[in-house]
Protein backbone atom coordinates (compact mmCIF):
# COMPACT_ATOMS: atom_id res chain seq x y z
CA UNK A 1 0.00 0.00 0.00
CA UNK A 2 0.90 3.39 -0.55
CA UNK A 3 0.37 6.21 1.30
CA UNK A 4 0.51 10.02 0.96
CA UNK A 5 0.07 12.61 3.61
CA UNK A 6 -0.99 16.33 3.43
CA UNK A 7 -2.19 19.26 5.40
CA UNK A 8 0.83 19.98 7.62
CA UNK A 9 1.77 23.70 7.82
CA UNK A 10 2.23 26.35 10.17
CA UNK A 11 -0.47 27.14 13.25
CA UNK A 12 -0.88 29.70 16.23
CA UNK A 13 -1.02 27.79 19.78
CA UNK A 14 -4.43 27.61 20.06
CA UNK A 15 -5.18 27.11 16.51
CA UNK A 16 -5.95 23.91 14.57
CA UNK A 17 -5.09 21.59 11.96
CA UNK A 18 -5.83 18.60 10.00
CA UNK A 19 -3.48 16.41 8.41
CA UNK A 20 -5.31 13.84 5.81
CA UNK A 21 -3.44 10.44 4.40
CA UNK A 22 -4.59 8.76 1.54
CA UNK A 23 -3.88 4.83 0.69
CA UNK A 24 -3.80 3.59 -2.48
CA UNK A 25 -3.06 -0.40 -3.95
CA UNK A 26 -3.89 -3.42 -2.77
CA UNK A 27 -7.27 -3.02 -0.68
CA UNK A 28 -5.94 -0.32 1.39
CA UNK A 29 -9.49 -0.78 3.78
CA UNK A 30 -8.05 -4.16 5.13
CA UNK A 31 -5.10 -2.19 7.36
CA UNK A 32 -4.96 -0.50 10.27
CA UNK A 33 -3.84 2.76 9.95
CA UNK A 34 -2.54 5.85 12.18
CA UNK A 35 0.51 8.90 12.65
CA UNK A 36 3.53 9.00 14.35
CA UNK A 37 5.21 12.20 14.35
CA UNK A 38 9.41 13.02 15.50
CA UNK A 39 10.63 16.42 16.63
CA UNK A 40 14.16 17.36 15.73
CA UNK A 41 16.81 15.15 17.85
CA UNK A 42 13.91 13.12 19.45
CA UNK A 43 12.31 9.49 18.26
CA UNK A 44 9.76 8.75 16.58
CA UNK A 45 6.43 8.77 18.77
CA UNK A 46 2.98 7.67 18.33
CA UNK A 47 -0.13 10.00 18.21
CA UNK A 48 -3.09 8.26 17.01
CA UNK A 49 -4.73 5.05 15.33
CA UNK A 50 -7.53 3.71 13.39
CA UNK A 51 -8.55 0.45 13.82
CA UNK A 52 -9.00 -1.05 9.68
CA UNK A 53 -12.71 -0.66 10.26
CA UNK A 54 -12.58 2.72 12.39
CA UNK A 55 -14.48 1.44 14.94
CA UNK A 56 -11.44 1.23 17.36
CA UNK A 57 -9.23 4.43 18.12
CA UNK A 58 -6.01 4.69 20.24
CA UNK A 59 -4.08 7.98 21.24
CA UNK A 60 -0.82 8.82 22.72
CA UNK A 61 -1.31 10.56 26.10
CA UNK A 62 0.12 13.83 25.29
CA UNK A 63 -2.28 14.34 22.17
CA UNK A 64 -5.87 12.94 24.26
CA UNK A 65 -8.96 15.95 24.09
CA UNK A 66 -6.91 17.57 21.55
CA UNK A 67 -6.75 15.40 18.75
CA UNK A 68 -9.47 13.08 16.93
CA UNK A 69 -8.51 10.88 14.40
CA UNK A 70 -11.02 9.38 11.63
CA UNK A 71 -11.39 7.60 8.03
CA UNK A 72 -13.81 7.44 5.71
CA UNK A 73 -16.84 5.60 4.93
CA UNK A 74 -14.46 4.20 1.70
CA UNK A 75 -11.52 3.31 4.11
CA UNK A 76 -8.97 4.77 1.99
CA UNK A 77 -8.57 7.97 3.57
CA UNK A 78 -7.33 8.64 7.23
CA UNK A 79 -7.88 12.22 8.95
CA UNK A 80 -6.07 13.45 11.60
CA UNK A 81 -7.92 16.70 13.39
CA UNK A 82 -5.63 18.16 15.65
CA UNK A 83 -7.09 21.21 17.88
CA UNK A 84 -5.68 23.09 20.88
CA UNK A 85 -2.45 23.28 19.28
CA UNK A 86 0.96 23.74 21.53
CA UNK A 87 4.17 24.00 20.65
CA UNK A 88 5.57 20.68 21.99
CA UNK A 89 3.20 19.46 19.38
CA UNK A 90 5.67 20.83 16.29
CA UNK A 91 6.82 17.97 14.64
CA UNK A 92 7.43 15.98 11.57
CA UNK A 93 4.09 13.66 10.98
CA UNK A 94 4.10 10.42 9.19
CA UNK A 95 1.30 8.35 8.25
CA UNK A 96 1.68 4.72 8.93
CA UNK A 97 -0.27 2.10 8.05
CA UNK A 98 0.16 -1.96 8.62
CA UNK A 99 -2.10 -5.24 7.18
CA UNK A 100 -4.33 -6.44 9.93
CA UNK A 101 -7.94 -8.37 10.28
CA UNK A 102 -7.60 -7.34 13.99
CA UNK A 103 -9.72 -4.24 16.03
CA UNK A 104 -6.78 -3.85 18.05
CA UNK A 105 -4.54 -0.53 17.40
CA UNK A 106 -1.17 -1.48 18.26
CA UNK A 107 1.19 1.70 19.26
CA UNK A 108 4.87 0.53 18.69
CA UNK A 109 6.58 1.62 16.19
CA UNK A 110 7.99 -1.21 15.27
CA UNK A 111 4.58 -3.46 14.04
CA UNK A 112 3.87 -0.38 11.37
CA UNK A 113 5.38 -1.57 8.25
CA UNK A 114 4.06 1.14 5.56
CA UNK A 115 4.59 4.94 6.09
CA UNK A 116 4.16 7.99 3.93
CA UNK A 117 6.28 10.78 3.38
CA UNK A 118 5.97 13.37 6.40
CA UNK A 119 4.27 16.60 6.70
CA UNK A 120 5.79 19.36 8.55
CA UNK A 121 3.01 20.77 11.45
CA UNK A 122 5.05 24.16 13.49
CA UNK A 123 3.09 25.80 15.95
CA UNK A 124 4.22 29.22 16.84
CA UNK A 125 3.46 31.17 19.64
Amino acid sequence: VQLQASGGGLAQVGGSLRLSCAASGRNPRGYMMGWFRQAPGKERDFVAGSSFTGGSTTYGDSVKGRFTISRDNAGNTVYLQMNELKPEDTAVYYCAARSTSSQMVLTARRFWNYWGQGTQVTVSS
